[in-house]
């Protein structure tokens, strides 16, 4: 019991009272949807937010499955995020989030019904099965002790704990209050006083028994049907949305949750359908409404469509901008009649419309009870889209990458990631070996990449065994007792002595870690692997490994950021051993890094390196063509090169991360028929690194 732990503190007390709202008609005047809809894709809570996400590393641990960007475009799309619980496993944790703090302006406790149904929305799209499996987290946000504030958390805490979350058969276990959401300053002798409206941010979490089975909201080829899953059955509340926000307005109703059997319902006729594969496409609906629903759809798979919305409630404007709870759902032309079956069967028949289909061109077009409403294409669309996003990254990174990377979303050109594989992932082993090759997963402080190295490597059959820097300056290892050793990736020293340079000054040195390197480097039998961090690092060490003289050291990007990317690399014809019978495949990868460019000390030694063949790897555009354009070259090294290695490919180098793409489940997109098995395109390069060693 908790007053164990707690005793029996008082039970605080407030005196509050209501604070009615003044709500006002919402009035557009002559506006179009049209307008409308340009005016909405601006606004910064639907507008492309690629500047937040592509600074972060989404993928260390090489156990994320699905992270914020999807589809062959890589926009962040996603509606939820989905793990794995082991380098084995198929199961895993899915993992959303909801809020709807406008609507709070006007109806407090709408406002959470609304979050908590936004975060269920959006993790609906993984194998979650019954809904009671999903725990919340609930984030309050109040500027309690302003007038009405704390009458308005008081309703909003029991509307939805008390009420939607005990009806759903959901808990919420864990949360954080910020209860002093005010700011208050002085300006030329007057007093200002400004309140943030009351905000919930729930998150939710669920285990996930296989995810492969998790969609994503990019529109796939194909013939297909879209469908309007729409949970308000045609209420379509205009207030609070982003659309009265464009326009500078409120309104008087706002969206609310439905009834709960309602929602009950849809969530395990989701689900059934989620774990039948009967779905193309998922994506929820929220900010925007319907129309932005689809275009995002659009915008992730570079595929236009047909739709016509029925009309509801609040004109046209109502069924294209409303944010009730809902979902667009798309569906191969010969599952149509199953998906629909299964929702009519759970009396859902009022919520569910077919509303278009996809095409085979970029048009999009979108009516209203057969009146045209939108009309334009992906391209287009997708560029007002990205329009704040790109000036964002203007202002903060190098303008000229922030131009480049704005161009491709009006490139009609541009046709997505392009992978090809010259090799079979799934190759059939049977690993043996009583003693199996020993490689060091050598890590320093602030290195963080090791123990998905350390997985890559055993699945191909090593023993790897975690070797700190540490152990081998004060003797608990030496590098003599192993056969391969890799320099992984992370921040060692958190680059503060520049990428790579602490860790390789610790062993340039000391003469008895120098000369320790310089021996395993010089024996025959060896391999030796650097990635991102480790790649820096083995780069300042080229004076004690033969062949290796010419070699560049890394620096800051050209974009002046850090860059998390899902790339594309050209596999060269070099004497790599862990890149052998790669070459002319076109793989995906990611890269996670800072300080990736690649910097010769003379033009002649970045000639040498070329002309002898010492590149491995290279990064390649969506056309499949080496490339200097961003983002497609993250770094900006000329010619995309990003992979060297030595004369005789026992030592290896490259910035990217392969192994975390050891595995199919860690590949962000894997179009239609791309390793389809357990492998990921990677797992070649540690078994070529094994079978060097073991023969």
């Amino acid at each position: 019991d908790i007053e164990v732990l707690l005793g029996k503190p008082p039970r605080m007390k407030r005196d509050v009272t209501h604070l009615p709202f003044k709500a006002e008609p919402l009035d557009f005047g002559d506006a179009s949807a049209q307008e409308a809809f340009e005016r909405i894709l601006r606004l910064p809570t639907v507008a492309a937010k690629n500047f937040l996400v592509t600074i972060g590393d989404r993928t260390v641990t090489g156990q994320v499955h699905r992270d914020q960007m999807v589809g062959p475009f890589q926009l962040p799309l996603a509606d939820c995020a989905v793990t794995l619980t082991g380098f084995h496993s198929e199961s895993g944790e899915a993992m959303a989030i909801g809020e709807r703090a406008p609507i709070a302006v006007v109806d407090a406790p709408a406002s959470g019904r609304m979050a908590v149904g936004e975060a269920l929305t959006n993790i609906a799209a993984a194998w979650v099965g019954d809904i009671g499996r999903i725990k919340l987290s609930a984030n309050w946000m109040c500027a309690c002790g302003e007038e009405g504030e704390d009458a308005r958390l008081f309703d909003t805490v029991e509307a939805v704990a008390k009420n939607l979350c005990v009806g759903l058969g959901i808990s919420i276990p864990v949360g954080k209050d910020s209860c002093s959401m005010r700011s208050v300053w002085e300006e030329d002798g007057k007093s200002y006083r400004q309140r943030a409206p009351l905000s919930l941010v729930v998150s939710a979490f669920s285990p996930v028994d296989n995810v492969r089975h998790t969609l994503t909201p990019d529109f796939k080829k194909g013939k297909s049907s879209l469908v309007l899953v729409d949970l308000s059955a045609g209420a379509n509340r205009l207030g609070a949305s982003a659309l009265a926000q464009v326009y500078s307005q409120v309104g008087e109703f706002t969206p609310d949750f439905c009834e709960i059997p309602t929602f009950l319902s849809f969530f395990k006729v989701m689900q059934s359908l989620v774990a039948d594969d009967l779905l193309l496409a998922y994506h929820d609906r929220s900010d925007g409404g319907v129309a932005v629903t689809l275009a995002e759809m659009a915008f992730g798979g570079g595929i236009g469509f047909d739709a016509d919305l029925p009309l509801g409630k609040n004109g046209a404007f109502g069924a294209l901008f409303s944010e009730e709870l809902g979902a667009v759902l798309q569906i191969a032309d010969d599952k149509v009649e199953e998906v629909v079956a299964r929702f009519r069967a759970a009396g859902l028949v009022q919520c569910v419309s077919r509303i278009g289909r996809t095409r085979d061109d970029r048009k999009i077009s979108i009516a209203v009870d057969g009146k045209a409403a939108i009309v334009g294409d992906v391209n287009g669309f997708r560029s007002i889209w990205s329009e704040v996003t790109a000036q964002m990254q203007e202002l903060r990174d190098n303008p000229k990458c922030a131009r480049e990377e704005f161009a491709l979303a009006s490139d009609v050109t541009d046709n997505g990631l392009n992978f090809k594989l010259t090799y079979e992932p799934d190759e059939v082993r049977e690993l043996t070996l009583t003693m199996p090759p020993r490689i060091a997963i050598l890590r320093e402080q602030g290195i963080n990449g090791h123990i998905e190295m350390a997985a890559a490597f055993r699945a191909a059959g090593f023993d790897s065994i975690d070797v700190h820097m540490t152990d081998l300056h004060e003797g608990r290892a030496k590098l003599d007792d192993f056969d391969a050793l890799v320099a992984c990736g992370g921040f060692s020293y958190g680059d503060v002595l520049g990428s790579g340079t602490g860790w390789a000054e610790s062993i340039l040195r000391s003469s008895g870690l120098s000369k320790m390197f310089k021996n395993f480097f010089e024996r025959k039998n060896t391999l030796a692997l650097g990635v991102c961090n480790g790649c820096q690092m083995v780069s300042q060490l080229k004076e004690l490994i033969p062949g290796a003289e010419n070699w560049p050291k890394f620096v800051h990007n050209e974009s002046e950021q850090f860059e998390a990317r899902y790339a594309t690399l050209e596999m060269m014809d070099s004497p790599s051993v862990f890149f052998r019978g790669m070459a002319g495949s076109i793989l995906p990868i990611a890269v996670a890094h800072g300080d990736g460019r690649a910097e010769f000390d003379s033009e002649a030694a970045r000639k040498s390196v070329i002309d002898s063949g010492l590149v491995a790897a290279r990064y390649v555009g969506n056309d499949g063509l080496p490339t200097d354009r961003y983002p497609w070259n993250p770094n900006g090294t000329k010619g995309g090169l990003t992979a060297f290695t030595t004369p005789d490919g026992r030592v290896t180098i490259m910035m990217p991360h392969p192994e975390r793409g050891f595995r199919a489940l860690q590949l962000s997109y894997r179009p239609q028929g791309f390793c389809c098995g357990e492998s990921g395109p990677w797992m070649k390069m540690f078994r070529n690194a094994y079978d060097f060693l073991v023969k």
